[in-house]
């Protein structure tokens, strides 16, 4: 192979996709990259990342709806970070990938990976997945909790289901690290009741030391984005079903410790927000 040609790689197909992504030139890492997607979702400070709403027309005419994240050149310290983080992954795509198999393998309901490709000459990933139901926690949450105090049974569900999503995460080593609400789905209006699906596992890892301080992080991000009626009538009953099934110090122990971490997220929400709001728009 001459030196210096790009060599490019699908790691993974959905066999009931590939015709549809055929279709619209995605099925290869060149066509991605020249693909302009539906709608982008891209803020301007994710840097060498993209994130797109993809709407296609399958064989039969149907709208499917995707989405795709794509990485060009990882800076060397993202690089570094992922390898020591997510071993054995040659991209951030792939390291993506590896995570949502590993989560469905927990029988977490989550993404499905529609198409997975990497290239070396250039640098670069793309990774597309499959949209779940329902709606975020960070958009329905507040209206769902306020029906679920009128129902006690309902409210015993969604907090066995939410405690026990967290819980086989954490049981497993696994941890999200950006586990607020908008990454927590609801579907409420299925035949099997309430499900949550679990989104965005691009940063899950299994740390190798320091699992309390990742612990932590994980339980006071999702309390702190949780509606206030829900940390305040649900939280603690919350805590109690985790820690049934994850073994931790006493739950007192816990709390404080999630509450402070709480007190640190709000802190530095506030001195991100007021950054972006001075960095100029590229």
């Amino acid at each position: 192979m001459p030196r210096g040609q790009a060599v490019s790689r699908i790691l993974h197909v959905d066999p009931a996709l590939l015709n549809t992504l055929r279709a619209h030139g995605l099925d290869s890492v060149d066509g991605a990259f020249t693909h302009a997607g539906s709608f982008n979702m891209t803020p301007h400070w994710l840097g060498y990342r993209e994130r797109m709403v993809l709407w296609l027309d399958d064989d039969h005419g149907r709208k499917v709806t995707l989405f795709m994240k794509r990485y060009r050149r990882e800076p060397l310290r993202q690089r570094l970070r992922r390898m020591i983080d997510q071993p054995g992954t040659t991209s951030p795509a792939a390291a993506e990938m590896a995570a949502i198999h590993a989560v469905a393998g927990l029988g977490i309901p989550t993404m499905r990976v529609a198409i997975c490709g990497e290239q070396d000459r250039p640098r670069r990933s793309y990774i597309i997945v499959t949209q779940v139901p329902g709606e975020a926690l960070e958009q329905c949450g507040g209206v769902f909790v306020r029906r679920c105090m009128k129902d006690g049974q309902l409210l015993q569900e969604f907090n066995n289901h939410l405690a026990g999503l967290v819980a086989r995460l954490h049981r497993a080593g696994l941890f999200h690290r950006d586990l607020y609400s908008s990454h927590v789905y609801l579907d409420a209006k299925g035949p099997a009741g309430i499900e949550l699906y679990l989104i965005d596992l691009a940063r899950l890892f299994r740390p190798r030391w320091r699992r309390r301080h990742w612990q932590v992080k994980d339980l006071a991000q999702l309390r702190y984005s949780m509606p206030p009626e829900w940390v305040d009538g649900c939280w603690r009953e919350f805590l109690d079903i985790y820690v049934r099934s994850v073994p931790c110090p006493r739950v007192d122990c816990l709390e404080r410790d999630t509450q402070r971490k709480c007190g640190w997220i709000a802190r530095h929400d506030r001195a991100l927000r007021r950054k972006r709001k001075q960095e100029p728009l590229l």
